[in-house]
């Protein structure tokens, strides 16, 4: 049973202690991620003002398009695939929600992610199933929200503001905004506050104005004023109230009132505007200091407030408003069943290989050809007589997100059962030393000597039994190393990116928000600058890497095929679409990817199951080579 919505009000406090304390480790590097591109933020009722805040704080501090999507908006616009989806939802069991994540995974976005607040629930169990999305749970202190969105959207919209902080180094302090918000939610607040808008209750609608950053405060005020039918409720920005939306006040003042929230930045703009209101139309400012985040955080708060207020003043609990049996009937009904979540592996396979959905190549006239190549690629791997396999680390054996760590065991395990039974293997890693320990962890050490490791790209080459190598004492070469001052000069390099000088390779890693593609190119304008020759740039799954040979990765496939003769070698990597550093790895003839394919229809396919990428692809990869006679099939 819904709890008294002043209740619920009276836990904001300690949800934002809560928020403020709570470990946001996963949530920041989520955010990281998803800095780097465009964001769609997918929610429902009160977790659409959620996801209006989180694509607000995204497109504010990581300079990146920020969107908010219903699920059914979701499904008929989907998001590009090089956007991150995040999905929102306190409970995790309306059909709305799951049905964007159902849609959402088989198109494979950039990133995809789900914030919930209750672990035992139907969204995150179906996320768990697909490794590469990102599942955020975080459970309010305050329990299960009432009929209206309350502690779990202000929790959630804390938690998201203070991890982009953490994840985009962003010039406001969390401890600031926290206080700030604690002083609004304080008890001489909230007086000052219930008094001005005492006035505002006895009209039967309320105009809210507000700045870009109190926005989310507006949407999430007219969500709830309609949702628990306490009146009606409109709003707009101080400049968009001019063009028109002030004629309303002009044919139904008497039963119009207005709530401003003020921001520091709209103060001046704010006053204008207000002193050119009639007189007879009440007006209450509530005024939001600080910084622009904590304006945002600060206007949700006031918007859970002034909610309760407005419902004790017409006698409406919002909290337990009563539902209609209409209305338990439209919740139940099912969202339309996604296309795109019932088109199978091989249709999957073909929309990632031609960067477009079946139904556009279908009116192209197109899908006949990639249908045709492939069914090719298919016939070629089932043909190959397979000796030997060349495959990626990063990305590919482990998640990118949890390189750290060695590899999981069923990977291992069927790692070791292919070596076991004949299989030689190689891999080809942009990393050194690191990989070495960690595929120690997992593979028994008498295999040690027969795994081949190319390390730093395939610029040294060496067996996983040889304690010495990879050799990271070796200062550059003189290409690299004026390439490398250049870089180490460059003030968003230093800044903004970690880097390690090698022989034969400089690795750069992002830090905070600074794009992938951003960097590539201050790398390529360093080589350009120096006039290098013999060298070149390529993308991992987590750096960029500048390189001073011809061929890289291929140099472990030339060496793997001294090994095993005549016999057919599968190359499997992440990055296979130029400038990715597994693209010249998977431009061999017999080549897969876990993620990224490029361009050429012979070569380089995903072919997974819907919905997946990394190494739950790789392990089923493996699981579909059967030892023959000495040899391995792809079946």
């Amino acid at each position: 049973m819904a709890r008294p919505y002043a209740q619920e009000i009276e836990k904001l406090s300690e949800t934002l202690a809560w928020a403020g304390s709570a470990s946001v480790d996963d949530l920041a590097r989520a955010a990281q991620t998803a800095s780097l591109g465009p964001l769609v933020a997918v929610g429902s009722g009160g977790s659409l003002s959620a996801a209006h805040f989180l694509a607000q704080t995204h497109q504010s501090l990581s300079g990146q398009l920020g969107l908010t999507a219903t699920p059914s908006g979701l499904l008929s616009e989907p998001a590009p695939r090089s956007a991150a989806v995040w999905l929102l939802s306190a409970g995790g069991t309306n059909v709305d929600i799951n049905g964007a994540f159902e849609d959402a995974v088989a198109r494979e976005p950039r990133q995809l992610a789900v914030l919930c607040g209750r672990a035992q629930s139907r969204l995150s169990d179906t996320a768990q199933q697909h490794p590469y999305c990102d599942l955020l749970l975080y459970e309010p202190p305050a329990g299960k929200d009432g009929f209206l969105a309350t502690n779990s959207l202000f929790g959630f919209s804390a938690l998201i503001l203070r991890s982009y902080l953490e994840a985009t180094q962003a010039c406001a302090d969390w401890d600031d905004i926290e206080q700030q918000i604690s002083r609004l939610l304080s008890a001489e607040n909230r007086t000052t506050w219930r008094n001005s808008t005492a006035q505002v209750w006895a009209r039967s609608t309320t105009v809210v104005l507000h700045g870009p950053n109190a926005r989310v405060g507006a949407i999430d005020l007219e969500s709830k004023f309609t949702e628990a039918a306490i009146g009606n409720l409109h709003y707009a920005d101080w400049r968009n109230f001019a063009h028109g939306r002030h004629h309303w006040l002009a044919k139904r003042g008497e039963e119009s009132a207005i709530i401003a929230l003020i921001g520091d930045d709209d103060e001046k703009l704010a006053e204008r505007t207000l002193s050119l209101i009639p007189d007879d139309i009440p007006v209450s400012r509530l005024r939001l200091p600080g910084r622009p985040e904590a304006v945002s955080l600060g206007a949700l708060a006031a918007s859970l407030l002034l909610t309760g207020w407005a419902g004790e003043a017409r006698g409406i609990d919002p909290g337990r408003p009563g539902v209609p049996e209409f209305g338990r009937k439209l919740y139940g009904l099912p969202l339309k069943k996604s296309v795109k979540s019932r088109s199978g592996a091989e249709i999957a396979a073909i929309e990632r290989k031609a960067f477009a959905s079946h139904k556009l190549l279908v009116e192209r006239g197109q899908f006949t050809f990639w249908h045709s190549a492939y069914s090719d690629f298919n016939e070629r791997l089932r043909a190959a007589s397979f000796a030997g396999a060349v495959l990626d680390y990063d990305g590919t054996i482990v998640d990118a997100r949890a390189r750290t760590l060695p590899p999981d065991e069923d990977i291992a395990r069927a790692l070791v059962h292919l070596i076991e039974n004949g299989l030689i293997l190689a891999i080809a890693t942009g990393r050194g030393k690191s990989v070495r320990l960690s595929l120690r962890e997992v593979l028994p050490k008498g295999l040690w000597p027969s795994v081949t490791i190319g390390y730093y790209n395939g610029l040294e080459i060496a067996p996983l039994s040889d304690d010495r190598s990879p050799n990271d004492t070796t200062r550059p070469t003189e290409a690299l190393a004026a390439i490398a001052a250049r870089l180490r000069a460059q003030p968003e390099v230093s800044l903004c990116a970690e880097q390690t000088d090698r022989a034969h390779q400089i690795t750069l890693e992002p830090k905070h928000s600074l794009r992938e593609d951003h960097l590539w190119l201050l790398a390529q304008q360093a080589i350009l600058s120096e006039r290098a020759s013999g060298v070149h740039v390529v993308r991992s799954s987590h750096s960029i890497d500048i390189v001073d040979a011809r061929r890289a990765k291929g140099a472990v496939v030339d060496a793997m095929r001294n090994r095993v003769g005549s016999g057919a070698i599968l190359c499997v990597g992440d990055r296979g679409r130029w400038p990715g550093n597994d693209h010249e790895l998977l431009a061999e003839p017999l080549s897969l990817s876990v993620d990224e394919v490029n361009l050429d229809p012979a070569t380089c396919w995903h072919l997974g199951s819907e919905g997946s990428r990394g190494p739950s692809v790789l392990l089923e990869y493996l699981r579909r080579l059967r030892p023959q006679d000495g040899r391995f099939l792809w079946e």
